[in-house]
Formats: structure tokens, sequence, C-alpha cells
């Protein structure tokens, strides 16, 4: 009996180890859909054909910034790097946790060629707050 008690506590200890050395995502997470809306988000994924689609950013807290810039980089494949393709600013609510950004008066968030893009969130000082992969076929 005491060799069972033995194993468990060892198996406990391990277990407190082990899990204190876990970390949650510590950054905000950036994705995609096609749409946002009453419903939610609509159409998830990393994969769409040219033309509009509405980023999405989920946090555990507040960004933090007001002004903020999503930038588009995309892959050269000749040269193997990615260029900058285009930028877009916006002003959200520091307190933000979930924020999602569509086509506006002053962006149209359109990925307008088939290709590669890696996609920033950048507070003002160019920092990156997080970013992602996304596909952009025909």
């Amino acid at each position: 009996m005491s060799y069972v008690r033995n194993i468990s506590l060892l198996l406990f200890i391990i277990l407190i180890i082990a899990g204190s050395n876990i970390q949650s995502q510590n950054k905000p997470v950036l994705y995609f859909c096609e749409t946002y809306g009453a419903e939610g988000e609509v159409g998830i994924s990393d994969r769409f054909t040219v033309g509009k689609i509405t980023l999405m950013v989920k946090s555990y807290y507040p960004i933090g910034e007001e002004h903020i810039v999503i930038q588009f980089d995309r892959y050269n494949p000749a040269l193997n790097i990615f260029e900058f393709y285009k930028t877009f600013s916006y002003t959200i609510e520091p307190t933000s946790k979930y924020v999602f950004f569509s086509t506006n008066e002053e962006s149209d968030l359109s990925f307008d060629d088939p290709g590669f893009y890696r996609v920033f969130l950048l507070n003002t000082n160019n920092e990156v707050i997080t970013s992602s992969l996304v596909e952009i076929v025909y």
C-alpha cells in the first residue's frame, strides 16, 4: 500500500513541476474570416480567394493601443523573401480584447493578387503586436 502511495506522491510532484512550466498564449492571436456580423465570425480559414476578408484579433488581456496598423507582406518565391505589400490604419479602444477589422472608409483590406502573405498588427512604433499567415488563391 505504501508503494502505491509513494508512486502517487511522485506522480503528483512531477505534475506540479511540469505544470509550472506550462504557459498560456502570451500574445494576441490574429486570424481570418470571410465576414463578421450579428452571427459572429463566418468562414474562418487561412486560405481565401482574391478579394476582401476580415481580420480578427483575440487576446486574453487588453491590446493597449488606440492607433494600430495592419501590414501585408507578400511572399516573393523568386527571391525567397516576403516583401512589403500594403498597410491600413485603424483606431480601436485600448481596452479591446476582441476586435475585427474589415473594409471601412480608409481601407479595403483586400488581397488583389494570389500568394502567401504575412499579416502584422503593429503599434504606432511599428512593433509587432501579433501576426499570422494567409494564402490567397484565384
